[in-house]
């Protein structure tokens, strides 16, 4: 066992190499990193990165069991045999198209490798695929559509990475790979939630801006799971101007079988020792600045020998901004993990 696994970049080694990450000075502002990731010029940037790789992407509706349908996109260059798959998955509200996906996905690319950007429920214009509202529990159908993915797409063996509630679900697919027969090779998280609870205080305790972020991007996808499914979600607009923890109360006890709201938030937690059994390499990436997600979870994770976390100073909440060009060190940290994994 690896207790914690944490290694963590101080603003200058003593050996004085550089840092794995070291913004300019004006950059370092954890805000500032979190907001300007999901800017528009960083998603102008995502999508010209995307299209420079030459990759002919395809959509594909992909099977979650049950009946259930997911839908993404496969990219892969033409004319060049892939060295693996990389399953990534995207953040609470964002999508395969976000641009750290976009991103991501073009470093991946320009490695040899095919990529598949999933989307999860209700994200990405697919809530009338299913009937049923998203919630975090939903991992079954997730691992259940990577293991079509997989059969599809024969890059064996399959790589999966993703960010903040992606990094969670790549961490939970990573736990259930074994048992459900996934070639998974290395999973990699980008300032995952660890401890559901625990992020939800410190979003109601932090600026105001992240929690009305969440909550209006929120009511905007329950609005729309309403007008196409008006007979299964009869909701009215004072339950939409609930808080997020009232709304999520109300998610739990209407839209699924825990009960409460911290058996929902248990349900998805990956704190403490729950990764100690992971059976493949894991990457961890976390920033000690974080406003949504408390650091110091992360430092008590119990871990197998073979995970590890890198705690860096600066980066805000998935940011990782390192100039004024939008470069992420995040997307090529994630390209390069996954890539350490080998072609076997």
């Amino acid at each position: 066992m690896n207790p914690g696994g944490v290694a963590t970049a101080h603003p200058r080694p003593a050996d004085g190499t550089p840092p794995a990450f070291a913004p300019p000075r004006w950059l370092r502002s954890p805000h500032l990193q979190t907001v300007l990731a999901t800017s528009p010029w960083r998603r102008r940037r995502g999508a010209q990165a995307l299209a420079a790789t030459g990759a002919v992407t395809t959509e594909h509706l992909v099977d979650g069991g049950d009946g259930i349908r997911l839908h993404g996109l496969h990219s892969a260059v033409p004319g060049v045999a892939p060295r693996g798959l990389a399953l990534l998955l995207h953040g609470w509200e964002g999508s395969a198209e976000s641009s750290y996906m976009r991103l991501t996905a073009a470093h991946l690319l320009a490695r040899g490798y095919a990529v598949f950007r999933l989307n999860f429920r209700d994200h990405g214009d697919t809530h009338h695929l299913n009937p049923d509202i998203f919630h975090s529990c939903r991992i079954e159908e997730v691992v259940h559509a990577a293991g079509d993915i997989a059969r599809r797409f024969a890059h064996a063996p399959m790589r999966v990475a993703g960010y903040s509630l992606g990094g969670n679900f790549a961490l939970r697919l990573a736990l259930r790979a074994p048992e459900a027969g996934l070639p998974l090779a290395r999973v990699a998280a980008v300032c995952p939630v660890l401890d559901p609870a625990r992020t939800m205080r410190k979003m109601e305790d932090g600026l105001w801006f992240y929690m009305r972020y969440f909550e209006r991007k929120w009511r905007g996808s329950l609005q729309r799971k309403r007008a196409l499914f008006p007979d299964r979600h009869d909701f009215d607009d004072t339950t939409l101007r609930l808080g997020m923890r009232e709304l999520t109360e109300w998610l739990v006890q209407r839209h699924t079988d825990l009960g409460t709201l911290d058996n929902y938030f248990d349900g998805y937690s990956v704190a403490g020792d729950r990764l100690a059994r992971l059976q493949v390499p894991a990457d961890i990436l976390m920033a000690a600045d974080d406003p949504v997600i408390p650091v110091d979870e992360f430092r008590a994770l119990s871990l197998p020998a073979q995970a590890r976390v890198q705690i860096v100073p600066w980066g805000g909440h998935c940011g990782f901004l390192e100039n004024a060009r939008f470069d992420g060190f995040a997307e090529r940290w994630i390209a390069d993990r996954l890539a350490a994994a080998g072609d076997a």
